[in-house]
């Protein structure tokens, strides 16, 4: 068999073999109604579709102003315009209780510093680093040893009485609810999605009009499945993928007891929970209407009693992330980039420590690109909304500093 064929072979099996295997296990969530299985599908998905178009919040940001690209500031806005919208759609119809996160905005600001500083120096934010560990990067493999660390030091240890003061420092509306771009405009939350998504088409029509005036493109290559699977993917495409998977996203994690859509920070915290420790609640679909309801969106929508612990495993993000790193891996392995990159010694010890780093700013602002950017500002979320634009100045100023030098 020749070497063509053979490669023909691989990618067609290895993109049937995983159908199956997810279509399999999407059966028997639906037959045996354990809805946290489906978090096994989207995760693979999340991970195949940031590989596919290298989307990490940390470099979207950082090569924004080394390279004057912002493919991929333009492709995160995909995944939010798509997933603003799809939302509104979920919450018309009834299928989801939209659930934005408060303004804690010394949390979002802190933590904002710390998470911004942190990516630049770990290569990755957290779903950056995940993915980007599925492909075999050792800088993000080293990175996400320190990540729960981060985050533990914050949840459980050293700085958790800080945490507990700064978490209880919200802003609300004056009915008491949480501030959203939908409520200080006085307007319904689809009205704001349509809005946005309006303005956004009308900004790239104009911009393509304005930058296309050159006619010399080159000719495009016909689409196939297996270019399709095998090929990287402009950010944008990759953005608008992912904004699609929010919505099963969102409506997967509330049938599991968690009100709140995609998110990794605390499933990486949380996986490794399972390995050094034993007393915790387990959560994997919601509790009774009469529980307390968690006021933590990045947890659980109800906790579960009664309480043996203070420590908590949502099966659901532990699922996510663990599968989030398989989907990247098939995805680098269909192009032909799934390898163990060695990196300089120096490199590594940055990589650990902007881990630690990035764990301890998510802590603090209770989630990181997918949670509070993708997520939070999808759900029209002030807090989450000054979280991203304090996470992306530390980032620039760290880029400047670290990776261009003073120049």
């Amino acid at each position: 068999m020749s070497s063509r064929s053979s490669h023909n072979t691989n990618w067609l099996a290895y993109t049937l073999t995983s159908l199956i295997i997810l279509s399999a296990i999407t059966i028997v969530a639906f037959i045996t109604k354990t809805w946290v299985l489906t978090a096994i599908p989207i995760g693979v998905l999340f991970g195949f579709f940031l590989q596919k178009g290298d989307l990490c919040g940390s470099s979207a940001f950082s090569e924004a102003i080394m390279f004057r690209d912002r493919s991929k500031l333009l492709g995160l806005w995909a995944v939010i315009v798509i997933a603003m919208l799809g939302f509104a759609v979920l919450d018309l119809l009834g299928y989801v209780t939209l659930n934005p996160k408060p303004l804690r905005y010394i949390s979002y600001i802190a933590g904002g510093i710390v998470f911004g500083v942190g990516m630049v120096l770990a290569g990755g934010c957290v779903s950056g680093c995940l993915y980007k560990a599925g492909t075999g990067n050792l800088n993000s493999l080293i990175a996400l040893l320190g990540i729960p660390i981060g985050i533990m030091i914050v949840e459980y240890g050293p700085l958790h009485g800080i945490h507990s003061v700064t978490r209880n420092s919200i802003v609300k509306m004056s009915d008491g609810g949480v501030v959203t771009l939908d409520h200080v405009l006085s307007l319904p939350f689809w009205t704001v999605a349509v809005l946005i998504a309006a303005l956004t088409i009308i900004g790239i029509v104009f911009y393509r009009a304005k930058h296309n005036n050159n006619n010399n493109h080159p000719p495009k290559t016909p689409l196939s499945w297996k270019r399709i699977m095998t090929h990287s993917w402009k950010p944008w495409v990759a953005g608008l993928a992912i904004g699609l998977l929010m919505i099963p996203a969102y409506l997967s994690s509330a049938a599991s007891g968690r009100n709140y859509p995609l998110g990794v920070t605390h499933g990486v915290m949380q996986a490794e929970l399972l390995l050094i420790d034993a007393d915790f609640n387990h959560v994997y679909q919601p509790k009774a209407a009469s529980s307390a309801k968690s006021e933590n969106t990045t947890t659980a929508e109800v906790k579960p009693a009664p309480v043996k612990s203070d420590k908590i495993v949502i099966w659901w993000l532990v699922a996510l992330i663990v599968s989030l790193v398989a989907g990247s891996w098939l995805s680098a392995r269909l192009s032909g980039q799934a390898k163990l990159l060695p990196k300089p010694p120096d490199e590594l010890l940055f990589a650990l420590l902007g881990g630690v780093l990035v764990g301890i700013g998510a802590a603090f602002a209770t989630g990181c690109v997918v949670g509070n950017i993708m997520s939070g500002w999808a759900l029209l979320s002030v807090g989450t909304i000054l979280f991203g634009i304090v996470t992306m100045l530390a980032n620039w100023v760290t880029t400047r500093v670290y990776l261009m030098g003073s120049k």
